[in-house]
Protein backbone atom coordinates (compact mmCIF):
# COMPACT_ATOMS: atom_id res chain seq x y z
CA UNK A 1 0.00 0.00 0.00
CA UNK A 2 1.39 3.37 -1.04
CA UNK A 3 0.93 6.42 1.17
CA UNK A 4 1.10 10.11 0.23
CA UNK A 5 0.51 12.91 2.74
CA UNK A 6 -0.47 16.36 1.47
CA UNK A 7 -0.17 19.15 4.04
CA UNK A 8 -1.35 21.90 1.66
CA UNK A 9 -2.16 22.58 -1.99
CA UNK A 10 0.63 24.76 -3.38
CA UNK A 11 1.45 25.64 -6.98
CA UNK A 12 3.93 22.77 -7.14
CA UNK A 13 1.77 20.16 -5.37
CA UNK A 14 0.63 18.40 -8.55
CA UNK A 15 4.18 18.00 -9.83
CA UNK A 16 5.42 16.80 -6.43
CA UNK A 17 2.53 14.35 -6.21
CA UNK A 18 3.38 12.86 -9.60
CA UNK A 19 7.00 12.41 -8.56
CA UNK A 20 5.93 10.62 -5.37
CA UNK A 21 3.42 8.47 -7.26
CA UNK A 22 6.01 7.51 -9.89
CA UNK A 23 8.40 6.46 -7.13
CA UNK A 24 5.73 4.33 -5.44
CA UNK A 25 4.71 2.76 -8.75
CA UNK A 26 8.33 1.86 -9.48
CA UNK A 27 8.39 0.04 -6.14
CA UNK A 28 5.30 -1.98 -6.99
CA UNK A 29 2.46 0.02 -5.45
CA UNK A 30 -0.89 -1.78 -5.89
CA UNK A 31 -3.15 0.64 -3.98
CA UNK A 32 -2.86 4.16 -2.58
CA UNK A 33 -3.86 5.96 0.60
CA UNK A 34 -3.99 9.75 0.10
CA UNK A 35 -3.91 11.63 3.41
CA UNK A 36 -5.66 15.03 3.44
CA UNK A 37 -6.10 15.26 7.22
CA UNK A 38 -5.29 18.72 8.55
CA UNK A 39 -4.89 20.06 4.99
CA UNK A 40 -6.61 23.45 5.02
CA UNK A 41 -6.52 23.89 1.25
CA UNK A 42 -4.64 26.23 -1.06
CA UNK A 43 -4.62 26.46 -4.84
CA UNK A 44 -7.84 25.23 -6.46
CA UNK A 45 -6.07 24.23 -9.68
CA UNK A 46 -3.77 21.88 -7.75
CA UNK A 47 -6.77 20.04 -6.30
CA UNK A 48 -8.40 19.79 -9.74
CA UNK A 49 -5.18 18.52 -11.32
CA UNK A 50 -4.83 15.86 -8.63
CA UNK A 51 -8.44 14.72 -8.99
CA UNK A 52 -7.80 14.48 -12.74
CA UNK A 53 -5.14 11.84 -12.12
CA UNK A 54 -7.74 9.48 -10.62
CA UNK A 55 -10.71 10.03 -12.95
CA UNK A 56 -11.40 8.95 -16.55
CA UNK A 57 -12.01 11.57 -19.18
CA UNK A 58 -15.09 13.76 -18.89
CA UNK A 59 -15.95 13.24 -15.22
CA UNK A 60 -17.12 16.20 -13.19
CA UNK A 61 -14.60 17.26 -10.54
CA UNK A 62 -16.28 20.38 -9.13
CA UNK A 63 -18.38 23.29 -10.30
CA UNK A 64 -18.89 26.86 -9.13
CA UNK A 65 -22.09 28.87 -9.23
CA UNK A 66 -23.37 32.05 -7.62
CA UNK A 67 -26.39 34.31 -7.62
CA UNK A 68 -24.74 36.59 -10.18
CA UNK A 69 -22.06 34.17 -11.40
CA UNK A 70 -22.89 31.62 -14.11
CA UNK A 71 -22.11 27.98 -13.50
CA UNK A 72 -18.59 26.88 -14.40
CA UNK A 73 -17.76 23.17 -14.66
CA UNK A 74 -14.35 21.60 -14.13
CA UNK A 75 -14.01 18.16 -15.72
CA UNK A 76 -11.28 15.55 -15.98
CA UNK A 77 -9.10 15.17 -19.05
CA UNK A 78 -7.80 11.94 -20.57
CA UNK A 79 -4.39 11.90 -18.89
CA UNK A 80 -5.01 10.29 -15.49
CA UNK A 81 -1.97 8.43 -14.17
CA UNK A 82 -3.86 6.52 -11.47
CA UNK A 83 -7.30 5.99 -12.99
CA UNK A 84 -7.37 2.28 -12.09
CA UNK A 85 -5.47 2.41 -8.79
CA UNK A 86 -7.52 1.34 -5.72
CA UNK A 87 -7.77 4.50 -3.62
CA UNK A 88 -8.63 5.67 -0.13
CA UNK A 89 -8.72 9.33 0.92
CA UNK A 90 -8.27 10.28 4.58
CA UNK A 91 -10.07 13.37 5.92
CA UNK A 92 -10.87 15.03 9.23
CA UNK A 93 -12.19 18.26 10.72
CA UNK A 94 -9.00 20.05 9.61
CA UNK A 95 -9.51 19.21 5.92
CA UNK A 96 -10.90 22.26 4.11
CA UNK A 97 -11.39 23.99 0.78
CA UNK A 98 -9.23 22.33 -1.89
CA UNK A 99 -9.06 19.16 0.23
CA UNK A 100 -12.85 19.01 0.24
CA UNK A 101 -13.00 19.51 -3.51
CA UNK A 102 -10.70 16.52 -4.06
CA UNK A 103 -12.45 14.31 -1.47
CA UNK A 104 -15.88 15.26 -2.85
CA UNK A 105 -14.82 14.43 -6.41
CA UNK A 106 -13.55 11.01 -5.33
CA UNK A 107 -16.69 10.27 -3.32
CA UNK A 108 -19.31 11.49 -5.81
CA UNK A 109 -17.64 9.66 -8.69
CA UNK A 110 -17.45 6.47 -6.57
CA UNK A 111 -13.76 6.46 -7.38
CA UNK A 112 -12.47 5.46 -3.95
CA UNK A 113 -13.16 5.20 -0.26
CA UNK A 114 -13.27 8.31 1.95
CA UNK A 115 -12.31 7.52 5.55
CA UNK A 116 -12.13 9.61 8.73
CA UNK A 117 -14.34 12.41 10.02
CA UNK A 118 -16.46 15.20 8.49
CA UNK A 119 -14.45 17.99 6.91
CA UNK A 120 -14.56 21.67 7.85
CA UNK A 121 -16.99 22.94 5.20
CA UNK A 122 -15.17 25.81 3.46
CA UNK A 123 -16.47 26.25 -0.06
CA UNK A 124 -16.69 29.90 -1.09
CA UNK A 125 -15.35 31.49 -4.28
CA UNK A 126 -13.94 34.91 -3.41
CA UNK A 127 -12.51 37.73 -5.50
CA UNK A 128 -9.85 40.16 -4.30
CA UNK A 129 -10.80 43.80 -4.91
CA UNK A 130 -8.30 46.63 -4.33
CA UNK A 131 -9.67 49.92 -2.98
CA UNK A 132 -8.39 53.48 -3.65
CA UNK A 133 -7.00 53.84 -0.11
CA UNK A 134 -4.67 50.84 -0.69
CA UNK A 135 -6.87 48.54 1.36
CA UNK A 136 -8.73 45.60 -0.15
CA UNK A 137 -11.80 43.47 0.34
CA UNK A 138 -12.61 39.89 -0.59
CA UNK A 139 -16.06 39.50 -2.11
CA UNK A 140 -17.87 36.17 -2.14
CA UNK A 141 -19.13 35.62 -5.68
CA UNK A 142 -20.01 31.91 -5.83
CA UNK A 143 -19.80 28.56 -4.08
CA UNK A 144 -18.08 25.28 -4.81
CA UNK A 145 -20.31 22.27 -5.43
CA UNK A 146 -19.36 18.60 -5.59
CA UNK A 147 -20.31 16.63 -8.74
CA UNK A 148 -23.58 15.46 -7.15
CA UNK A 149 -24.60 19.05 -6.41
CA UNK A 150 -23.68 19.32 -2.73
CA UNK A 151 -22.52 22.73 -1.52
CA UNK A 152 -19.22 22.29 0.30
CA UNK A 153 -19.83 25.44 2.35
CA UNK A 154 -21.49 24.86 5.70
CA UNK A 155 -24.07 27.32 7.10
CA UNK A 156 -22.54 30.54 8.38
CA UNK A 157 -24.49 31.02 11.63
CA UNK A 158 -23.13 33.78 13.82
CA UNK A 159 -19.48 34.63 13.30
CA UNK A 160 -18.35 33.29 16.66
CA UNK A 161 -20.21 30.03 16.04
CA UNK A 162 -18.48 29.68 12.69
CA UNK A 163 -15.02 30.22 14.17
CA UNK A 164 -15.68 27.95 17.15
CA UNK A 165 -16.71 25.03 14.95
CA UNK A 166 -14.07 22.58 16.19
CA UNK A 167 -14.92 23.16 19.84
CA UNK A 168 -18.61 22.84 19.05
CA UNK A 169 -18.06 19.50 17.29
CA UNK A 170 -16.07 18.24 20.26
CA UNK A 171 -18.68 19.31 22.82
CA UNK A 172 -21.50 17.71 20.82
CA UNK A 173 -19.61 14.43 20.48
CA UNK A 174 -19.25 14.58 16.70
CA UNK A 175 -15.57 13.68 16.78
CA UNK A 176 -16.19 10.43 18.64
CA UNK A 177 -19.71 9.38 17.63
CA UNK A 178 -20.98 9.13 14.06
CA UNK A 179 -24.60 9.48 15.23
CA UNK A 180 -23.78 12.95 16.61
CA UNK A 181 -22.74 14.27 13.19
CA UNK A 182 -25.25 16.78 11.80
CA UNK A 183 -26.38 15.97 8.28
CA UNK A 184 -29.18 17.73 6.45
CA UNK A 185 -31.34 14.76 5.50
CA UNK A 186 -33.65 17.09 3.59
CA UNK A 187 -30.83 17.58 1.06
CA UNK A 188 -30.31 14.15 -0.48
CA UNK A 189 -27.93 13.69 -3.40
CA UNK A 190 -26.69 10.63 -5.25
CA UNK A 191 -23.25 9.55 -6.37
CA UNK A 192 -22.45 8.22 -9.83
CA UNK A 193 -23.48 4.71 -8.77
CA UNK A 194 -26.59 5.86 -6.94
CA UNK A 195 -25.37 5.94 -3.33
CA UNK A 196 -27.08 8.54 -1.13
CA UNK A 197 -25.01 11.43 0.23
CA UNK A 198 -26.29 14.39 2.20
CA UNK A 199 -25.88 18.15 2.25
CA UNK A 200 -25.24 20.39 5.22
CA UNK A 201 -21.66 21.41 4.50
CA UNK A 202 -18.38 19.56 4.41
CA UNK A 203 -17.72 16.02 3.22
CA UNK A 204 -18.95 13.16 5.37
CA UNK A 205 -16.71 10.09 5.01
CA UNK A 206 -17.92 6.74 3.75
CA UNK A 207 -16.35 5.19 6.85
CA UNK A 208 -16.32 7.15 10.12
CA UNK A 209 -13.40 6.67 12.52
CA UNK A 210 -13.68 8.34 15.92
CA UNK A 211 -10.99 10.65 17.24
CA UNK A 212 -8.77 9.43 20.07
CA UNK A 213 -9.96 11.57 22.99
CA UNK A 214 -6.54 11.33 24.63
CA UNK A 215 -5.17 13.59 21.87
CA UNK A 216 -6.84 16.56 23.58
CA UNK A 217 -5.03 15.88 26.86
CA UNK A 218 -3.36 18.99 28.35
CA UNK A 219 -0.08 17.15 28.89
CA UNK A 220 0.12 15.98 25.29
CA UNK A 221 -0.81 19.40 23.97
CA UNK A 222 1.94 20.97 26.06
CA UNK A 223 4.49 18.42 24.81
CA UNK A 224 3.54 18.99 21.17
CA UNK A 225 3.09 22.75 20.98
CA UNK A 226 6.08 23.65 23.15
CA UNK A 227 8.41 21.60 20.97
CA UNK A 228 9.52 19.58 24.00
CA UNK A 229 8.69 16.20 22.44
CA UNK A 230 10.55 17.02 19.22
CA UNK A 231 13.60 18.19 21.15
CA UNK A 232 13.64 15.10 23.33
CA UNK A 233 13.30 12.83 20.29
CA UNK A 234 16.26 14.62 18.70
CA UNK A 235 18.36 14.25 21.85
CA UNK A 236 17.62 10.52 22.11
CA UNK A 237 18.36 9.95 18.42
CA UNK A 238 21.59 11.93 18.68
CA UNK A 239 23.01 10.07 21.66
CA UNK A 240 21.87 6.62 20.45
CA UNK A 241 22.54 7.18 16.76
CA UNK A 242 24.92 4.26 16.25
CA UNK A 243 22.58 1.76 17.92
CA UNK A 244 19.56 3.10 16.05
CA UNK A 245 21.28 3.07 12.66
CA UNK A 246 22.21 -0.55 13.32
CA UNK A 247 18.55 -1.44 12.76
CA UNK A 248 19.23 -0.75 9.08
CA UNK A 249 15.77 0.56 8.19
CA UNK A 250 12.79 2.31 9.72
CA UNK A 251 10.75 -0.86 9.26
CA UNK A 252 13.20 -2.91 11.31
CA UNK A 253 13.34 -0.12 13.89
CA UNK A 254 9.54 -0.10 14.12
CA UNK A 255 9.48 -3.84 14.71
CA UNK A 256 12.39 -3.98 17.14
CA UNK A 257 12.45 -0.77 19.18
CA UNK A 258 10.19 -0.10 22.14
CA UNK A 259 9.76 3.07 24.17
CA UNK A 260 10.02 1.51 27.62
CA UNK A 261 9.02 2.87 31.01
CA UNK A 262 12.53 4.15 31.72
CA UNK A 263 12.52 6.27 28.56
CA UNK A 264 9.05 7.61 29.38
CA UNK A 265 10.23 8.58 32.87
CA UNK A 266 13.18 10.37 31.29
CA UNK A 267 10.78 12.21 28.99
CA UNK A 268 8.67 13.29 31.97
CA UNK A 269 11.75 14.64 33.79
CA UNK A 270 12.93 16.46 30.68
CA UNK A 271 9.46 17.94 30.12
CA UNK A 272 9.22 19.08 33.75
CA UNK A 273 12.55 20.83 33.36
CA UNK A 274 11.09 22.68 30.37
CA UNK A 275 8.01 23.77 32.32
CA UNK A 276 5.60 20.98 31.32
CA UNK A 277 4.46 19.77 34.72
CA UNK A 278 0.94 18.45 34.09
CA UNK A 279 0.37 14.93 35.36
CA UNK A 280 -0.09 12.65 32.33
CA UNK A 281 -2.74 9.95 32.17
CA UNK A 282 -1.84 6.45 31.03
CA UNK A 283 -3.54 7.15 27.68
CA UNK A 284 -1.55 10.36 27.26
CA UNK A 285 1.67 8.47 27.93
CA UNK A 286 0.67 5.83 25.39
CA UNK A 287 0.26 8.45 22.68
CA UNK A 288 3.41 10.26 23.79
CA UNK A 289 5.33 6.99 23.40
CA UNK A 290 3.96 6.52 19.87
CA UNK A 291 4.89 10.06 18.85
CA UNK A 292 8.30 9.82 20.52
CA UNK A 293 9.12 6.63 18.62
CA UNK A 294 8.06 8.24 15.34
CA UNK A 295 10.08 11.36 16.18
CA UNK A 296 13.20 9.29 16.81
CA UNK A 297 12.67 7.58 13.46
CA UNK A 298 12.39 10.96 11.72
CA UNK A 299 15.79 12.01 13.06
CA UNK A 300 17.41 8.87 11.63
CA UNK A 301 15.42 8.07 8.46
CA UNK A 302 13.64 11.35 7.65
CA UNK A 303 9.94 11.91 6.95
CA UNK A 304 9.43 8.50 5.36
CA UNK A 305 10.64 6.83 8.55
CA UNK A 306 8.46 9.09 10.67
CA UNK A 307 5.27 8.16 8.81
CA UNK A 308 6.12 4.47 8.57
CA UNK A 309 6.28 4.31 12.37
CA UNK A 310 3.40 6.69 13.07
CA UNK A 311 0.95 5.01 10.69
CA UNK A 312 1.46 1.66 12.38
CA UNK A 313 -0.72 2.94 15.25
CA UNK A 314 -2.97 5.26 13.21
CA UNK A 315 -6.59 3.96 13.38
CA UNK A 316 -7.81 5.94 10.36
CA UNK A 317 -4.95 4.74 8.16
CA UNK A 318 -5.28 1.17 9.37
CA UNK A 319 -9.03 1.16 8.70
CA UNK A 320 -8.50 2.58 5.22
CA UNK A 321 -5.82 0.01 4.42
CA UNK A 322 -8.08 -2.84 5.51
CA UNK A 323 -11.07 -1.57 3.50
CA UNK A 324 -9.42 -0.19 0.37
CA UNK A 325 -10.65 -1.71 -2.84
CA UNK A 326 -14.20 -2.07 -1.57
CA UNK A 327 -15.40 1.36 -2.71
Amino acid sequence: TGYIKLVRFARTTHEEFLQAADDLLSRGMKRLVLDLRGNGGGYLNSAIDLADEFLPEGRMIVYTEGRHSPRRDFRSSDRGLLEDMPLAVLIDEGSASASEILAGAVQDNDRGLVVGRRTFGKGLVQEHVDLPDQSAVRLTTARYYTPSGRSIQRPYGEGIDYLADFEDRFLHGELVNKDSVHQDTSEVFTTLKGRKVYGGGGIMPDIFVAADTAEGNAYLSALFFSGVLNQFAFDVADRERAALEAFGSSGAFDAGFRVDQALLEELKRFAAGQGVREEPSSEALRLAAERLKAGIARNIWGSSGFYEVLLDDDPIFQRARSEIGGA
